[in-house]
Order: structure tokens, then C-alpha cells, then sequence
């Protein structure tokens, strides 16, 4: 595999700090009465899917694995630690070695889950994945949010492009995540280039109605842009009014422009107007790309619209509604020493209510049917059964705190493919449900 297909990790001297300071106080805690090296077992879940979604999609973890790496504390962070009287004197001695030398196996990028599955197993002793737990919710609950609204208007666009735009509205970094996300989710491109440098994802870009407004006329503004990037440009028809902009638009790039973008007004009436003008002109091969404030229902209401690409951008980055998974990090498993052969315990709080959690280190695998549609998620603590061997869901991402299996985003878009077509037809309605396929402990 070409290093390059991996694209460009994201550059940060430490991911420590990516934390909640009472991950650092248990473990000072733990170190004090001598079980911060309990062999122990936490689960990455979700007890249930966001209200109405069907299924969920795993993202982010290729950037878990690289914040596990970069989980490192410098002689700066300590001095802060020491500064605030965070933690005390031995607990930073601990931290300054600290280096995460467990495994991790979970749910490769790309794949559906449901409700209980163990998305993400951490193993090590008690500290060293308890410091983890803030920074992999982080970005799981964010990365996998983004990632099944993407799939959802990947759904909804029935097969055109998808264009990620949602750069001017989150945060810098959380553009670049969400652009990385909405890619594994089906979107084919985006416009924020920090996220094609960094992870080899497509870009594309034109222009905004503050050019035409530069320019002393439209045909000026048109002319500019058609001299610069070529007839092949996309032109942006309405900043005044369309009709006479696509008319002017193939004036000065000729019947081989490549596309027109519509960010205002009836959508779908736009559409077709412009579609059969552009037909009168000539222009049959020209593409109508439509923006503006879209999400996957604003997307399947224009499925009969002759529009060949969609830019979405505020709906997508924020979750379509939800931004975050509610995923949570979970003791599930631990000795009751630091003897590597004693014996895991599973553990579970008491709860009552939706609170309430399965003990126990856990496999997953799915059962399909009779005509290889997913019929299940089958989670159990024991041994696997025969039946289910060869559908066992957690891959193997870090062994004795090393990363053992990176791999190109493109890989992970392909599997997201595959697992939602591997579902029921009823996985691709956009209404309001339950899960598509049960939970099922064995």
C-alpha cells in the first residue's frame, strides 16, 4: 500500500489533554490503592440509535487510532498539571512515562451498528484506558453522528453527487473531521482543502456571488471565471435573474459549459426551468448543481428534479438534527489483581431505566437470513457460535499500544456501501423508525 493513500495524520504534539480531569483523578486514586493495574475491559457503545434513525455508521476511527498514539504527556502539560494542583506528585511521575500499551479491536470504518454493539473493546490495565476515554468518545460520537446523516442523503441523492460544503459552519477542525466523516458516509468531494490535504478527498470549487457582485456585469463576471478555469466551470446563475444568467452563461462559455449552480428559490421549479433552457440552448450535456440549506428529506424531495449534484453543508456538519451518537464508555471487565492470569470479572453498574448496561468482554457478529440480508446484531460474552464465526464484526486496530491496521478512507467508503446494502430495504426509508434489524444477547 502507497503511504500516501493514507493521507496526512493530523499534526498535534499530544493528544492528552483531550480530556475530562477526572479521568486524571480516578487514576491517581487507582495508583494510591493499588488497583491502577487491574487488567480490565471497556466497551464503546450506544444504548440506543438517535429518535428515528434506523441504523448508525462507524467514523472516526481511524483518527482514534491516531490520538492514541499522540497520547503523550510533555514537559508543558505536567508543569500545567502541577500548576493547578490537578494531580498529585506520584501521578505525575506515572504520567510522564505514560504511553498506551494495551490493544483495541472494534468495528471497522464504514460499518452500520445498532444499539449494544461493542463498537469500540479497549484492554489494558485500569489507568491506562480509563485516560482514553474522553478523546475516543470525542471523536467517535462526533465522526459517527456526521457519518450517518451523510449516509442518509447519500440515500436520498439515489446515486448523484454529493458535494460536502459545511466548512464556514463548525469549527475549523471539526470541518475537516466532518468533511472526512461525510466521505465514508457517500459524499464523493468537499470544498475544505485542509481535508483533501490531510486525507486525500476529492475537492472541488468555483465561485461565490461575491464574485459576479465584483464585476461591473454578470457576462463580466462569467467571462473571468470561463478565462480562468475553463469552460468546464461550474457558473453560479443566481445572483440576479436566472433565466438571463443561463442564457448569458452559455453565451460566453459555449454549449460545452460544464455546469450551472441554482442556491435560491423553488428548487425543483428552478431546476426544470433551467434544465429545459439549457436544452434549448444546446447545452443538453451542461449539469445543474443545486445548494442551499439542504438535508436528506430536502434532498429526496427534488428525486424528480433533473438536478445531477447537491451541496449541503450547515445540515450535514451538524448532525442533520443530530450531532452526536450519545455513545459511551464503559467498564465491562477487570481482574481482581494485577496477576495477567487472574481472571477477568465482568462488571456492570445497577441502573434502572435506560441506563442500564451488559457486563462482560464481548464479541458481535450479525446473522442474515436465508437471502443474505442482515436479520440481526448477535452480541454475546462466551464462546462464538460456529454459525457466527465468520461474521464477526470487531477487527484488530491496536496490539500492545502499537497500530496494526490503518487504511485508505476510500476502503472504509466502499464497506459503508456494502454494509447498507447487506441491510433490509426498510434501512433505506428516511421516516421515522426503529433499528432495522433487533439486538440480540447471547
Amino acid at each position: 500500500m502507497n503511504s500516501a493513500d493514507l493521507g496526512r495524520r493530523v499534526g498535534v504534539p499530544s493528544t492528552a489533554l483531550f480530556t475530562d480531569q477526572y479521568e486524571l483523578t480516578m487514576v491517581q486514586a487507582a495508583l494510591k490503592a493499588g488497583t491502577a493495574d487491574r487488567h480490565s475491559v471497556f466497551e464503546a457503545f450506544t444504548r440506543r440509535l438517535p429518535e428515528g434513525r434506523r441504523y448508525g455508521v462507524v467514523a472516526g476511527i481511524g483518527r482514534v487510532q491516531d490520538a492514541v498514539e499522540n497520547f503523550h504527556f510533555d514537559d508543558e502539560m505536567l508543569a500545567f498539571l502541577r500548576e493547578r494542583d490537578i494531580v498529585d506528585g506520584p501521578t505525575l511521575d506515572w504520567l510522564a512515562g505514560f504511553r498506551f500499551s494495551g490493544d483495541i479491536w472494534g468495528y471497522p470504518e464504514g460499518e452500520v451498528y445498532f444499539p449494544g454493539s461493542p463498537i469500540l473493546r479497549v484492554e489494558g490495565s485500569f489507568a491506562e484506558c480509563v485516560l482514553l476515554e474522553t478523546v475516543i468518545l470525542s471523536v467517535l460520537n462526533h465522526d459517527s453522528a456526521i457519518a450517518a446523516a451523510a449516509s442518509r442523503m447519500s440515500v436520498a441523492a439515489g446515486g448523484r453527487r454529493l458535494i460536502e460544503m459545511g466548512a464556514r459552519r463548525t469549527h475549523e477542525l471539526s470541518a475537516v473531521a466532518s468533511a472526512r466523516a461525510a466521505y465514508i458516509g457517500g459524499f464523493d468531494t468537499t470544498s475544505d482543502l485542509a481535508a483533501g490535504f490531510r486525507y486525500n478527498i476529492p475537492t472541488v470549487g468555483t465561485s461565490a456571488h461575491a464574485f459576479t457582485l465584483l464585476h461591473d456585469c454578470e457576462r463580466d463576471a462569467f467571462r473571468a471565471q470561463v478565462d480562468s478555469l475553463g469552460r468546464g466551470t461550474t457558473l453560479l446563475v443566481d445572483t440576479y435573474d436566472v433565466a438571463e444568467a443561463v442564457r448569458t452563461a452559455v453565451e460566453v462559455a459555449g454549449t460545452g459549459l460544464g455546469a450551472v449552480r441554482i442556491d435560491s428559490g423553488d428548487l425543483l421549479l428552478v431546476a426544470h426551468r433551467v434544465r429545459q433552457q439549457l436544452d434549448e440552448l444546446g447545452a443538453a450535456e451542461t449539469k445543474i448543481v443545486v445548494t442551499s440549506d439542504l438535508d436528506e428529506y430536502a434532498i429526496a424531495s427534488l428525486a424528480a428534479a433533473p438536478v445531477d449534484a447537491y451541496g449541503v453543508g450547515t445540515q450535514l456538519v451538524t448532525g442533520s438534527g443530530q450531532p452526536t451518537c450519545s455513545m459511551v464508555y464503559k467498564l465491562v471487565a477487570r481482574a481482581t489483581s494485577a496477576d495477567p492470569a487472574e481472571p477477568l470479572q465482568p462488571v456492570a453498574k445497577k441502573s434502572l431505566g435506560a441506563k442500564s448496561s451488559v457486563g462482560g468482554r464481548k464479541w458481535a457478529a450479525r446473522r442474515l437470513d436465508e437471502d443474505g440480508v442482515a436479520e440481526a446484531e448477535v452480541i454475546g460474552t462466551g464462546q462464538v457460535p460456529d454459525e457466527l464465526a465468520d461474521r464477526q464484526l470487531l477487527v484488530e486496530l491496536v496490539r500492545s499500544g502499537e497500530v496494526v491496521a490503518r487504511e485508505p478512507l476510500d476502503v472504509a467508503r466502499e464497506r459503508h456501501i456494502a454494509a447498507r446494502q447487506g441491510l433490509p430495504m426498510s434501512a433505506m426509508q428516511l421516516s421515522r423508525g426503529e433499528p432495522v434489524i433487533p439486538t440480540e444477547y447471547v
